[in-house]
């Protein structure tokens, strides 16, 4: 029999997978390198590694989501990132449909059961 805490996990880990690519690129309307990216969700208290985000930053590159550039940096080169132009319009569908979603499923919570 499964156990609730794992059934519970996986369930959170998928809820959480859905939310990743608007977090990301709702970052990305400014240029970060991988490592910077991750900072910044991580001071937002939204807890990312570098083995899940860097696989979300190449998958949305070759989607044609993003700008990105190779800079030297001290003390070497970084891969920069950035919402293009198709990403934003991209990042605003997902955006509304997001928001559409929350407050149907936030009235549906609301429900008496």
């Amino acid at each position: 029999m499964v156990e609730k805490t794992d059934i519970l996990k996986n369930l959170k880990h998928e809820l959480r997978k859905g939310t990743l690519v608007l977090a990301v690129l709702s970052q990305l309307k400014t240029k970060h390198y991988g490592y910077s990216l991750v900072e910044t969700l991580n001071k937002k208290d939204l807890k990312i590694d570098q083995n899940t985000l860097y696989p979300l930053l190449r998958r949305l590159d070759t989607q044609g989501l993003l700008t990105s550039t190779w800079e030297v940096v001290e003390p070497r080169p970084r891969k920069y990132y950035e919402l293009n132009a198709f990403g934003k319009e991209i990042l605003h569908s997902l955006q509304y449909d997001f928001e559409n979603n929350y407050q149907v499923l936030n009235s549906m919570l609301k429900e008496e059961y």
